[in-house]
């Protein structure tokens, strides 16, 4: 029996409600008045009704400064002052109209330094609400901060489980990488102790994904619906200047600006909220605004920044067609920088027959019983030994293993860790399902699959690592199958240093993984055989040959084949065939950042801002502490880059531009440098690439 089975027959004890839920967002920029917030709170009750429930974020509703971060000294009054505010506007007599059952009671609250997040329901449905529990994650300074990071609470209503998420992610308008970290850490360290009681009941509803965790914790997405909101501090993307963001924010012309919007970007290429919703935005960019007015912020002593759709509104939901947006909107509130956002949705509840609930459950417990009472569990498996043969690198190779259900009853099945062991598998490898339920003469199955990444690539090239592992699938009351897993890696110059890609005139592929072997071929003694590796010299030439005056050169992506099979050609050696330059472009800067070492590494960070009268100085101390083998690789790339730039009529780069795809591949993102140094860094770029300080 799969989950699927247990959702149809969760079906016959289930009647279904629509509810209204209404959640509202807002950066406050640390400010507060004792005003009503009717027009943000309450804006759409004339159209759609008062909700039945009320969900409020707020971010920064103190200063973040060290002091509150550290200590959050003032927390927990500025959050009393906002559950007060937001209490005194939903049952405004304005509001309630004197009927006691307009009135809202208040269910949770949540704060982490400057987050907030509180929950409030209507009376009439309060005595339906249990199991509510709260979690915050702070993911700022040194990852574990409260200056940014998640407040969440979670609850069942009636028979549904919902859970709502406020979160405050990575500002500044190039950190795209660091927003996208900070919602993952919170999506993957958000947990509630929910207890056995109320584990006990999502079992009996049909969730066997809580049965095969064996815990009493939940995650975010171990429930029926999620609602994810606050200052999400995505803007709009660098390729459009501050002034026309500005211009068509003012103008309230949204297409080329939502076409833009990072957030809209990362989801459509499946790097953040992986199956999240979100609806049209229709109403213009939410920050950044002169406090106490409806301008744009654009006031001579203060930096121009870029107007942006910080504050976002996005649902999961486990079935799509039970949430529906009635709308989404912002207000015009304007005590700070950014404006509140709000929207409404309609809901659909599950409503839980007990009676019938319990019939069902004594229905599957007894035909589960007279399995059970036949005989032990059996299963067969089509095989218990994987060969992946040959794997490449950023390739992903997937073989099945069937699982048949032999015996007389239900067969349980999950896989577990091996002893002393945390993981199901080694890092390389993904499984799915991890478990399952058989009746007999049923059969599925189980998709076992090998991915080469970057950190991969590199244990296997260091021997740290080699693509073989041992699994266990145990049958619950029943016995335990080892199955095997063995590959190749198809050695690849990717995830490689350069100081051991020199030291090679063999295309990579030749060159043994055992390092026996490897010594035995050749002499690591003797000079190396290269000044650059040959896979750079052979990329860039053939850049060359393709032309510098392509348009878009370094922006437009190259096909996806082209690239997989570049590579090829990089690490065994063959000729390039008649590729884009477009796809060579992209392999070069992704060789250059796959790099199991950077080449510019943190200890050649400027320690001291960078200014005219300094930069020669900077500079040639920069090239004179770099490593020899980084040294001529530097040299050689800008080298390339100058005559790109010499070709920039026609391919249209800058060299600004120029100097944030040397960062961007030189210098490692992983390196946690601030974000001060990583200018001075681009400013470094970029005086190499325009005078002849080398």
């Amino acid at each position: 029996m799969s989950s699927c089975d247990l959702l149809k027959l969760q079906d016959e004890f289930t009647q279904y409600k629509q509810g209204r839920i209404f959640v509202g967002t807002w950066n406050v920029n640390a400010k507060g008045k004792d005003e009503s917030l009717s027009s943000w709170l309450c804006a759409d009750w004339h159209q759609h009704g008062p909700p039945d429930i009320v969900v409020v974020g707020f971010q920064e509703m103190v200063d973040l400064n060290a002091v509150n971060v550290a200590v959050e000294n003032k927390s927990q009054q500025r959050s009393q002052f906002w559950v007060d505010r937001i209490k005194s506007t939903l049952n405004s007599r304005e509001n309630t109209m004197g009927d006691p059952t307009r009135m809202y009671t208040e269910l949770a609250v949540k704060y982490l330094v400057g987050l907030l997040i509180c929950v409030f329901v209507k009376a009439p449905h309060k005595p339906r609400v249990k199991h509510v529990h709260t979690s915050s994650v702070g993911v700022g300074v040194m990852g574990v901060m409260g200056n940014k990071g998640g407040a969440s609470i979670r609850l069942q209503f009636y028979d549904s489980t919902l859970c709502f998420v406020c979160t405050h992610l990575a500002a500044h308008r190039e950190n795209v990488a660091g927003r996208n970290a900070d919602f993952a850490n919170v999506f993957n360290k958000t947990s509630f102790e929910i207890g056995d009681e109320a584990v006990k009941e999502v079992i009996k509803l049909g969730s066997l994904n809580q049965w095969a965790a064996g815990t009493n914790s939940v995650g975010v997405s171990d429930h029926d619906i999620v609602f994810w909101f606050g200052d999400l501090n995505y803007r709009v993307d660098e390729s459009i200047p501050t002034e026309r963001v500005l211009e068509l924010s003012e103008k309230n012309l949204l297409e080329e600006l939502i076409e833009n919007d990072q957030l809209n970007i990362e989801r459509a290429n499946g790097r953040v909220f992986q199956d999240f919703e979100e609806g049209p935005l229709t109403f213009r960019p939410t920050y950044k605004y002169q406090p106490g007015t409806d301008l744009y912020e654009q006031r001579p002593d203060k930096k121009l920044r870029a107007p942006a759709w910080c504050d976002r509104i996005l649902w999961l939901a486990q079935e799509p067609g039970h949430v529906a947006q009635l709308n989404y909107l912002r207000s015009e509130l304007n005590i700070s920088d950014h404006k509140p956002v709000m929207s409404t949705f309609l809901v659909t509840i599950k409503d839980v027959i007990l009676s019938r609930r319990e019939e069902v459950y004594k229905e599957v417990m007894k035909l589960l019983n007279e399995f059970e009472n036949a005989s032990l569990p059996m299963v067969s498996l089509d095989r218990v030994k994987l060969d992946f043969g040959e794997v490449r690198y950023d390739q992903r190779v997937t073989l099945p293993i069937t699982i048949t259900n032999t015996g007389q009853v239900v067969a349980q099945f999950r896989l577990v860790p091996k002893l002393d062991e945390n993981t199901l598998c080694k890092q390389w490898m993904t499984v799915t399902p991890t478990y399952g339920m058989l009746i007999p003469g049923e059969q599925t199955e189980i998709e076992f699959t090998i991915g080469i990444d970057n950190l991969t690539s590199n244990a296997l090239n260091t021997n740290k690592e080699v693509l073989e592992d041992v699994l266990i699938l145990r049958l619950e009351n029943g016995r335990d199958y080892y199955i095997s897993v063995s590959g190749s890696y198809a050695r690849s110059c990717f995830g490689m240093s350069v100081e051991e890609l020199v030291l090679y005139s063999d295309p990579i592929r030749n060159v043994p993984l055992d390092p026996i072997l490897r010594a035995e071929k050749y002499d690591f003694n003797a000079k190396a055989a290269m000044c650059v590796p040959k896979e750079l010299w052979r990329i860039v030439d053939a850049i060359y040959e393709r032309g510098l005056d392509e348009r878009d050169l370094f922006s437009t992506p190259g096909s996806p084949d082209e690239v997989y099979q570049i590579r090829e050609c990089l690490d065994t050696g063959a000729s390039f065939e008649n590729f884009s330059v477009h796809s060579m472009t992209e392999v070069l800067i992704s060789f250059l950042s796959n790099l199991s070492t950077p080449i510019v590494s943190a200890s050649l960070f400027p320690t001291l801002d960078i200014d005219a009268q300094n930069i020669q100085a900077f500079a040639r101390k920069f090239l004179e502490d770099m490593p020899p083998i980084q040294y001529n690789v530097f040299i050689y790339i800008v080298s390339f880059f100058r005559e790109v730039l010499l070709h920039r009529q026609r391919n249209k780069l800058s060299p600004a531009k120029i100097a944030r795809i040397c960062c961007s591949c030189l210098v490692s993102s992983s390196q946690g440098s601030p974000d001060e140094s990583k200018g001075n860094m681009q400013q470094l770029m970029l005086h190499f690439l325009e005078t002849n300080s080398i």
